[in-house]
């Protein structure tokens, strides 16, 4: 089938690719001048399957209480006049209950761990090199009461198929030695072996070369206007190019994988999805040899932030803002990460020279993605992976390219329309 993918972030470049590897001719559509550019330029680098616990648990509410006012919060709500933005927050109240939370794990963790198999598949048949590490993921505690806690959903993930160590404050500094310099205490960590890290953005840009070499066709620089549809079906793609004009594309197939833009262009067809933009916050920062910088890829639990090693540079990321969809850099935010950062390792020479950037994850209240077809016969959904999208991209687009090709995915995750697809 002819197949277009609308997005040419790491969601939707793997998705590319496995449609590729089933035989379909492949297009996809982006608007800026090269892949992975948007949300996928400088996030956090983890493979977390660890991390499969959503935004939306029964401890935030109260947190959100305590953060009310703060400008460098982990979590920032800033309140709108947009119905849509209340509406999510309500629903995402909702999927705080315990009883919520812990279905929407069972579900993420199922797609986190095959995609994080598929990813290591791709690497060995593929060679692709993105700064990746396979040394796991420490996620440390800062407070006792939290640390109590992480102990508790640690055998959670454990009796569901995740290994998780519990691991006490010299525990935590053996994994990682630079934490040995903290100027903060460490109360104990819960170490996840199987997990990694890597540059996200220079890993879509590596597959989207790859991709290419297999047929699959990029159109940079051009914006889909509308999607026209004819007798339940996507017939026509309105793309404007970057001469003005418009040009149709009339695929067999759509797959919308435009991250936190896909709302706005579902919505004239009748389809309202619960994805909101979620802004997030990076630092990245240059590493000397020999400098006592991490080399584990980290979770600070207590300021919501993910510290990676991508080669001669340490990534720290984290933190949401509900804000809309600007993408302006809020340097109060990201001065925050910066001061935390020095907490943790007062020896980093780098971290006056970081830069500093900023991403809309697209949120869904639950932080379970939409996958699958939606309400047309050939429209089809790969958005909604919130702070998860780099982990779970390779287990999206390969499940999602089954789909299309008529097979069933293997992991046991609810995906859009299967019931009337197969």
């Amino acid at each position: 089938m002819r197949v277009a993918v609308l997005g040419a972030g790491v969601v939707g470049v793997t998705a590319a690719w496995y449609l590729a590897e089933d035989g379909h001719e492949v297009t996809v559509i982006d608007r800026q001048a090269d892949s992975g550019l948007e949300t996928s330029f400088a996030n956090g680098g983890q493979i977390s399957a660890g991390h499969a616990e959503p935004w939306a648990n029964p401890s935030v509410p109260g947190r959100l209480l305590k953060w009310l006012g703060r400008e460098d919060a982990p979590l920032l709500f800033r309140l709108r006049a947009d119905p849509q933005q209340w509406a999510w927050g309500l629903r995402f109240l909702v999927e705080c209950m315990p009883r919520r939370a812990r279905a929407n794990t069972r579900e993420i963790l199922a797609l986190a761990l095959y995609s994080r198999e598929e990813l290591r598949r791709l690497r060995r048949e593929t060679g692709i090199e993105y700064d990746a590490l396979s040394k796991g993921i420490l996620h440390f505690f800062t407070d006792a009461r939290d640390f109590e806690r992480g102990k508790v959903h640690a055998a959670e993930m454990r009796a569901l198929g995740c290994e998780q160590q519990v691991k006490s404050s010299a525990e935590c500094r053996a994994i990682e030695p630079a934490l040995a310099h903290a100027e903060l205490d460490i109360a104990g960590g819960v170490y996840t072996p199987g997990d990694e890290s890597g540059d996200a953005h220079r890993f879509t840009r590596a597959l989207a070369q790859r991709a290419h070499t297999k047929g699959v066709r990029f159109l940079f620089g051009g914006t889909v206007n509308r999607l026209e549809v004819e007798g339940g079906r996507v017939a026509r793609i309105a793309l404007r190019t970057t001469d003005g004009r418009e040009e149709p594309l009339r695929p067999d197939a759509c797959v919308v994988a435009l991250g936190a833009y896909s709302r706005a262009l579902l919505r004239p067809l009748g389809i309202d999805i619960p994805v909101y933009p979620l802004k997030g916050y990076s630092i990245t920062l240059p590493v000397a040899t020999g400098e006592l910088a991490p080399t584990v890829s980290l979770t600070d639990d207590a300021a919501k932030l993910v510290l990676s090693r991508l080669g001669d540079r340490l990534r720290v990321a984290g933190t949401a803002e509900m804000s809309g969809y600007s993408t302006d850099v809020n340097r109060v935010r990201c001065e925050a990460i910066v001061r935390r950062t020095r907490a943790l390792f007062p020896h980093l020479a780098g971290l006056d020279r970081a830069e500093f950037w900023a991403g809309l994850r697209p949120a869904t209240p639950s932080n379970i993605p939409l996958i699958g077809r939606a309400r047309y016969d050939n429209l089809y959904l790969d958005t909604g992976h919130g702070t998860l999208g780099w982990t779970l991209a390779c287990g999206s687009g390969r499940a999602l390219a089954a789909m299309i090709s008529g097979r069933r995915p293997e992991p046991k995750f609810g995906f859009l329309g299967l019931d009337r697809m197969l």
